[in-house]
C-alpha cells in the first residue's frame, strides 16, 4: 500500500458527482492488521443520506425506462472493469479489511460472478397471461421495479455483497443508495467509480459512507426508500426491520449465524478434516456462515479432535499477500474484545483449549474448545472469530437436536455416507442452507441464500431478488 492511498480522502458518490459530506466531516479508515491509518472517508450525515435518497428517486423515473440491452450492457461493463482494476481491488481487500490474499482472490472472482449473473436478469423481468372467468379478457401480470433499494453492506465480505445486491437491483430496473460498512468504504467507492465509468446513469447508484449507527434510520426510515436489503448482525437487523415494518417497506435481512456441522461415525475423516478448517478458519471465521459447533459421533470423536488440533496448528498466519496464510486479523478492536471475552469465558467455565486461544497481534490463533456447557457464552452466541467448540454425541439423532438447539438457522452440514440420514438431516435441520459432505461456508450467484429465525428475513440470490426487488402488476383488457 502506497502513501497516496494512506492518505486519500473518500468522498460520497451522489447523483452522479463526487462530493464532501455536510461540513467536510470525516472519519478514519484503520488497517485491521496493525491499526495503522489506511485512509480518511467522509462521514456522512443524515442531510447527506437524504440528498441521495433524493437522487435516487430523481433518477428512477428514467431509470425504470432503460431497455434489457443497456442495462445487460452496463452490468457487462462492470465486470469488464473490474477485470482491469483486480490488482486494486484484491489490495483493497487485503489493506482495507485484512483479506488473506487467498480470500482476496476468492472474493474478486465471486464477485466477477455476481455481476455477470446479474446481467442475465436483465431479460427475466416476467410476467404471464393468466386465465379469466371473465368472458373476452385478456389477463395478465407484469412485473415491475420497486423504486429505490437501500443496500446496507458488512465489512467481512463487501465486495461479494455489493456486486450480488447493487448488481441485482440495478439489473431489474430499481435505483439504488449504498450505505457501506464503516470499516469498508473504499472498496464501495472503487466499485462507484467502476460503475460510473461503465455508463449507469447519473443518481442510479449512490454511495454514502459514514457511521451506521448514526445515519443507518435515516436510509431505512426514509418514506422515498421502496426496499432495504441489510447484512449485518442480528441485533441490528431487527432495529432495521422494525423499522420496515412501521413504513410498510419490504425487506430482506442476512443476519448472524450459529452455524452447525455434524460428524457421523461412518464419515471419511480424510475428506472432512480440511472442509471442516475451511468452515471456520477462513478469514478468521469471520463470516456468518462459519461453522462454529461440531457434533461428533464418539467413535469418531477423539481422532476428530486430534486432528482438527494438528491442523490448527499449521493454519497460516503470516504476511497477508503470502498464499500459505490463513488467519486474518479480527477487524477492530471492538470485536477482538468481544473473541477474548467468549475464549475467557469457557476457560473460567471448564473449557478445555485443545488448539489456539492467544493472540499474535490483532489476529487470534484458530482456537478449537472442547468440554464446552451451555452456560458458557460461546455455546449459543456468534463469535466472528476463528473459534469453534466442539461435542462429542452418541447418534445421529442426537446431534439433529443438538444442531436445531439454537435461535440462528443460517447454514448447516452434515458428514456421512447414509443418505437416508443425509436427506433427513436436510429436511429436519432448521436453517436455510444445508450442504451434504461439504462445509457450511458456501455461496454462488443463484442460489436462495438466507437463514431463518436470528439469522435473517428473505433470500438473496438472481431468483430470489427478482422476487423480492420487483413486484407484480394485474392488468386485464377487455376485448
Amino acid at each position: 500500500m502506497d502513501a497516496k492511498t494512506e492518505t486519500k480522502t473518500l468522498q460520497h458518490f451522489i447523483g452522479g458527482q463526487w462530493c464532501d459530506a455536510e461540513q467536510g466531516a470525516t472519519f478514519e479508515v484503520l488497517n485491521p492488521l496493525d491499526d495503522s491509518l489506511y485512509c480518511h472517508a467522509a462521514k456522512g450525515s443524515g442531510a447527506d443520506m437524504r440528498r441521495a435518497v433524493d437522487a435516487a428517486k430523481t433518477a428512477f423515473a428514467g431509470y425504470r425506462e432503460t431497455t434489457p440491452t443497456e442495462r445487460e450492457r452496463w452490468l457487462l461493463r462492470v465486470a469488464e472493469l473490474m477485470e482491469a482494476r483486480q490488482k486494486e481491488l484484491v489490495d483493497c481487500l487485503i489493506d482495507e479489511i485484512g483479506s488473506p490474499v487467498q480470500k482476496a482472490m476468492f472474493e474478486f472472482t465471486k464477485g466477477l460472478t455476481m455481476v455477470r449473473a446479474a446481467a442475465g436478469m436483465c431479460r427475466n423481468v416476467r410476467g404471464e397471461t393468466i386465465p379469466s372467468d371473465r368472458p373476452g379478457t385478456f389477463s395478465m401480470s407484469v412485473r415491475e421495479p420497486l423504486g429505490v433499494v437501500a443496500v446496507i453492506t458488512p465489512f467481512n465480505v463487501p465486495l461479494i455483497k455489493t456486486t450480488r445486491l447493487v448488481a441485482n437491483a440495478l439489473a431489474v430496473g430499481n435505483t439504488v443508495v449504498h450505505l457501506p460498512s464503516e470499516m469498508a468504504p473504499h472498496l464501495t467507492v472503487l466499485f462507484a467509480e467502476i460503475v460510473a465509468e461503465a455508463g449507469f446513469p447519473a443518481g442510479s447508484y449512490n454511495v454514502v459512507t459514514g457511521m451506521g449507527a448514526e445515519i443507518g434510520d435515516d436510509l431505512t426510515g426514509h418514506a422515498d426508500v421502496d426496499f432495504v436489503t441489510f447484512t449485518g448482525s442480528s441485533v441490528v437487523g431487527q432495529h432495521i426491520n422494525e423499522i420496515c415494518a412501521r413504513n410498510k417497506t419490504p425487506n430482506t435481512l442476512e443476519l448472524g449465524g450459529k452455524s452447525p456441522t455434524v460428524v457421523l461415525a461412518d464419515a471419511d475423516l480424510d475428506k472432512v478434516m480440511p472442509l471442516a478448517a475451511r468452515s471456520i478458519f477462513m478469514f478468521a471465521g469471520q463470516a456468518c456462515i462459519g461453522s462454529s459447533r461440531f457434533y461428533v459421533e464418539r467413535p469418531l470423536y477423539d481422532e476428530f479432535v486430534k486432528r482438527f488440533t494438528m491442523i490448527a496448528g499449521k493454519v497460516g498466519m503470516g504476511d497477508l499477500r503470502d498464499p500459505n496464510t490463513v488467519i486474518a486479523p479480527i477487524i477492530s478492536e471492538r470485536q477482538r474484545s468481544r473473541v477474548q471475552d467468549h475464549i475467557a469465558d469457557a476457560v473460567a467455565k471448564g473449557a478445555t483449549v485443545a488448539a489456539g486461544g492467544a493472540w499474535e497481534g490483532n489476529r487470534c490463533q484458530p482456537t478449537l474448545l472442547t468440554d464446552v456447557t451451555e452456560e458458557m457464552t460461546v455455546c449459543k452466541s456468534e463469535t466472528f472469530g476463528p473459534v469453534s467448540a466442539i461435542y462429542p454425541i452418541d447418534s445421529y439423532e442426537e446431534g439433529l437436536a443438538k444442531a436445531n438447539d439454537t435461535p440462528f438457522g443460517l447454514s448447516s452440514a452434515i458428514f456421512t455416507r447414509d443418505i437416508d440420514k443425509a436427506f433427513h438431516f436436510a429436511r429436519n435441520i432448521g436453517a436455510g442452507m444445508c450442504h451434504i459432505n461439504g462445509p457450511t461456508i458456501h455461496d454462488e450467484a443463484h442460489v436462495p441464500f438466507g437463514g431463518n429465525g436470528e439469522s435473517g428475513v428473505g433470500r438473496e440470490g438472481t431468483d430470489a431478488d427478482m422476487e423480492a426487488m420487483t413486484e407484480l402488476k394485474w392488468v386485464t383488457v377487455q376485448l
